[in-house]
């Protein structure tokens, strides 16, 4: 244990840190250790991961000098921040500013940065395609991670911009899976058109990264690493989704207007993403390359074989 590079995971609680410690862990012959952060060192997920064999410490990303603490002698870190968590473009500004500072304060030799696109440089603030949220977005959540690339290039931090994808796990958690419709058929509904979405299985993302740090800085530091698991129509989706129930799902597609209106904490933001998915699939799924995914995680799963083993746990909707 002693003689392996140490990786911090930010956020080894959630789906993609979790699945980053995970990797590492089940690696028994590779080069590198695991060193689980996470605010909450008492919570029951923190304490799973000690079980699994991962150094736990406590570190918040409000507080950069924890952080700075939580970096010292690793060789690698994985950033990420929590949007969701706060919906504040602000705090999420302010929290990969602190993770840059200290990587770089701590002499961290290769960070991999959850990011994505920032919409803007497609859709300009007065393009009235869509509105502009917050006063300065177009789909907050995308475009603050976009922005803050500039921190970790502006530090020298030795950074690799994992562009993620798309959760099929959200349809176990934020209600996106499908719904029984009024004649007790399901509906699979999704603002896509019949354009294709970037998705992947979350624990993936983690084991995606994984690969990047077994390459190491030489080959992937300044590079920006597009993943997915699969490129699936709304209607190929809802034909997996038939398969794995045994029963007919339609997917039906929700103009982004309507699913701006559904009143949900975010739906205007996730109505504005679904818009830009479709409107710049080439440039999206473009820049997510499967080949190169199964490349850095050989067990990368299908939507089928991810559903098969997750069916159980997505709520059909009433």
């Amino acid at each position: 244990m002693a003689d392996k590079k140490v990786i911090a995971v930010i956020g080894a609680t959630g789906a993609q840190g979790r699945g980053l410690v995970r990797a590492i862990l089940d690696d028994k012959e590779g080069d590198f250790a695991v060193r689980a952060l996470s605010r909450d060192v008492n919570g029951e997920r923190a304490k799973e991961l000690v079980e699994w064999g991962a150094e736990l410490v406590a570190a918040d990303l409000d507080d950069i000098e924890s952080l700075h603490q939580a970096f010292q002698g690793a060789h690698g870190v994985y950033a990420n921040t929590f949007f969701w968590n706060t919906f504040s473009p602000e705090k999420d500004t302010e929290h990969a500013r602190n993770m840059a500072a200290a990587a770089k304060q701590a002499g961290v030799q290769h960070l991999i940065w959850s990011t994505l696109e920032d919409t803007r440089k497609w859709i300009p603030l007065g393009d009235d395609r869509m509105p502009t949220l917050m006063g300065t977005y177009k789909v907050p959540h995308l475009d603050v991670k976009g922005e803050t690339d500039r921190f970790f290039i502006d530090e020298g931090v030795p950074t690799t911009f994992l562009l993620t994808s798309f959760y099929w796990d959200n349809m176990i958690y934020f209600g996106m899976g499908p719904r029984r419709g009024e004649d007790g058929d399901l509906i699979f509904a999704l603002p896509m058109g019949d354009k294709k979405l970037a998705g992947i299985a979350a624990e993936d993302i983690g084991k995606c990264a994984y690969g990047i740090f077994k390459g190491g800085p030489a080959e992937y530091v300044g590079k920006y690493i597009g993943i997915a698991g699969e490129h699936l129509t709304g209607d190929e989706l809802a034909l997996s989704l038939s398969k794995a129930y045994g029963l007919k799902v339609q997917y039906h597609n929700m103009p982004p207007a309507m699913y701006r209106g559904l009143g949900f904490p975010g739906a205007e933001d996730l109505g504005n993403m679904f818009q830009y998915f479709q409107e710049y699939e080439q440039v999206f799924c473009g820049a997510r390359d499967i080949g190169t995914s199964r490349r850095l995680n050989a067990a990368l799963q299908t939507f089928d074989e991810w559903l098969a083993n997750h069916k159980h746990r997505i709520p059909i909707e009433q």
